[in-house]
């Protein structure tokens, strides 16, 4: 299903959006990957949704990724006696590690591993950062703090500690039973939350076994801070801006989504930035006009995808959300400064062969009548690095993988065809070919490039570069066997 788009749109599924036909219009409107949120749903909804969506692409024959979202360590406090207490700025609070239940004056933390990590002088934030302590004084199984901003606090809140790095796993042990469960029910890609160091990547990975592809979801300051060493080890990243803003001040996240981007692009891994884009649109059609910026300004960034999450899981307007995404991503990249700015943002790297193909491709494709670069991959590099480029025309990555191809669909501007085995590069350039008549994207009259590694069929050697004619009987008269 061609987008007149570059940017992808990921939309979360839920109690709003979990019928085939529900499912159907949202990929009909402009989603391109749908999430299954972990945090939500029992094993058996989500196998349910994800033989929809599997169906869904049968029937259309589409390409559709399919993304997990582990929900990641949880930190709650315990119950309180009274179902809820108002905490006052200056008064004095505890977290302890003790069974009763909460007073005005304190409640449990059953957490060990955040007292073993506090230090007088350190923020713990409550309730979405609604309510921040200070800790005064704190041990193995204590914290005295000072209520900086008081407000509500009720049963089972969540806890954020922003200034130190907890030494907590990131996967629980629900975390692990999920991982298993969806790697084996087999989806694209696995989105771990509250990534915190590189070795919380690594020993994800370890678990899915090459199953799928692994997405860090960067949420915590201490994921900021070591972001180039977990870039390295993942296989693309979420700018997850509801957690990164309680833990850090809101005017510290746009300049960090802005870098996070533009590191993303350059390492040539896909980049999701989300939560919160449409919020208004869960019980409104409309979107305000601020939503409708900040979509547009992620986009302008150069991010491959944009995310909807409760808009389309649990909202009023699942529907109208996608394609509002939909509506703005083509009229952003239509515009001549949203072209330049990604060309000004473009960092050159030629470190290998295959970038030196790509850059060419690029080159050629803006400086003549190109219609687009058709270029085959098997394990979804050279799409990869040929996004990174950013390029004015389309990007056909012709691959004979399924799991390639879905993966594929997060990335930037392209559009995935499944070929078959090749021995010869003739062939590859007629299947190309082929494949920009039958997407529309060319007819007989125009030129392709195609970009390809022979021999063919092995990761890594991307090395042929050919300006080729869309009229099969000038292929088979002009190239060599």
């Amino acid at each position: 299903m061609r987008r007149l788009r570059s940017v992808k749109i990921v939309a979360t599924l839920g109690p709003a959006s979990s019928s085939y036909e529900m499912i159907r219009a949202l990929h009909e409107a402009g989603a391109d990957v749908f999430r299954l949120n972990m945090s939500h749903g029992s094993h058996e909804e989500i196998a349910e949704r994800h033989a929809i969506i599997r169906q869904v692409e049968k029937d259309l024959s589409s390409t559709i990724g399919i993304l997990a979202d582990l929900q990641g360590p949880k930190l709650r406090v315990g119950v309180f006696a009274n179902g809820e207490e108002e905490l006052v700025e200056g008064a004095s609070f505890r977290l302890d590690l003790a069974e009763e239940e909460g007073t005005l004056t304190r409640v449990t933390l059953p957490h060990p591993e955040i007292f073993a990590a506090l230090e007088p002088g350190a923020h713990l934030l409550v309730n979405d950062g609604k309510i921040r302590l200070k800790v005064d004084a704190c041990g193995a199984d204590f914290a005295d703090c000072t209520v900086i901003t008081g407000g509500m606090i009720s049963n089972r809140k969540g806890v954020n500690v922003p200034d130190v790095v907890l030494p907590l796993a990131a996967l629980s042990e629900k975390d692990r039973g999920d991982l298993e469960f969806v790697a084996e029910l087999g989806v694209d890609w696995l989105a771990l939350s509250f990534v915190q160091r590189a070795e919380d990547v690594i020993e994800a990975r370890e678990l899915c076994k090459g199953r799928a592809a692994i997405l860090s979801k960067i949420e915590k300051p201490a994921g900021v801070k070591a972001f180039n060493e977990i870039l390295e080890v993942s296989d693309g990243i979420m700018v997850a801006r509801g957690d990164l803003g309680v833990e850090l001040p809101v005017q510290n996240v746009p300049p960090i989504q802005k870098r996070l981007i533009r590191r993303c692009r350059a390492a040539a891994k896909p980049v999701i930035v989300a939560t919160q884009m449409l919020e208004s649109m869960i019980e409104s059609p409309m979107p305000t006009r601020a939503e409708v910026s900040d979509v547009a300004t992620a986009i302008y960034e150069g991010s491959d995808a944009i995310m909807l999450s409760a808009e389309s899981a649990a909202g009023d307007y699942p529907i109208e959300a996608v394609t509002t995404m939909n509506n703005v991503a083509e009229e952003v990249e239509s515009d001549p400064t949203y072209t330049e700015i990604i060309e000004a943002s473009r960092a050159a790297k030629r470190a290998t062969v295959a970038d030196g193909i790509v850059a060419a491709a690029r080159e050629i494709a803006e400086t003549t009548d190109i219609k687009a670069i058709c270029c085959y991959t098997s394990s979804g590099t050279t799409a990869l690095l040929t996004a990174r480029e950013r390029p004015r025309v389309p990007i056909i990555a012709m691959t004979n993988s399924i799991d390639t191809a879905r993966r594929l669909a997060l990335t930037w501007g392209t559009e995935c065809v499944i070929t078959g085995e090749l021995e010869r590069f003739k062939q590859a350039v007629v299947n190309a070919a082929q494949a920009a008549r039958a997407g529309g994207y060319a007819d007989e009259t125009d030129q392709i490039l195609v970009t390809a590694g022979v021999p063919f069929n092995t990761p890594g050697t991307t090395n042929i570069l050919r300006v080729a004619p869309c009229d099969e009987r000038l292929i088979y008269n002009t190239d060599p066997e």
